[in-house]
C-alpha cells in the first residue's frame, strides 16, 4: 500500500527524485528503449538489501515473506491502476478475445454460494 500519510512523503520523495533522475541519466548511456529496466531492478534489490541490511542485519524466513510481499502488491497495485485500465481501453478499441466471453458465460453468478461445492 503505497498510500502512506503525506506527513512522511516529502523526506522521501526527494531522494526518490534524485534516484529517478540518476537511473534515466545512467539509462541513457545504454542502448534500447528498455536499459532502465536492469538499472531500476538494481536500484530496487539494493534499496531492499541495504534497508534489511541497517534495520535488521541478517534475513529471517518472516523478512523474506514480509519483502516479496511488498513487492507483490506494489506489482499488484502498478496493475490495478494503470495497467489494467490501458487493458481495458485496447480492449474496447481492438476487441475481445472471443473465448472470454465463452468462459465467463460459464461462471456461476456471484453470490453466498459462489466458491462452494
Amino acid at each position: 500500500m503505497p498510500y502512506i500519510p503525506r506527513a512522511h512523503r516529502p523526506p522521501l520523495d526527494e531522494h526518490i527524485d534524485r534516484l529517478a533522475e540518476a537511473l534515466l541519466r545512467e539509462s541513457d548511456q545504454l542502448p534500447g528503449e528498455a536499459a532502465f529496466a536492469g538499472l531500476l531492478n538494481y536500484a530496487l534489490t539494493r534499496l531492499i538489501l541495504k534497508v534489511v541490511q541497517l534495520r535488521f542485519g541478517a534475513w529471517r524466513y518472516w523478512l523474506f515473506a514480509l519483502v516479496t510481499g511488498v513487492l507483490q502488491t506494489v506489482a499488484d497495485e502498478l496493475y490495478r491502476r494503470l495497467a489494467a485500465p490501458y487493458e481495458d481501453g485496447q480492449r474496447q478499441r481492438h476487441g475481445d478475445v472471443d473465448l472470454y466471453a465463452a468462459f465467463l458465460q460459464d461462471l456461476p453468478p456471484p453470490g453466498p454460494e459462489a466458491g462452494r461445492k
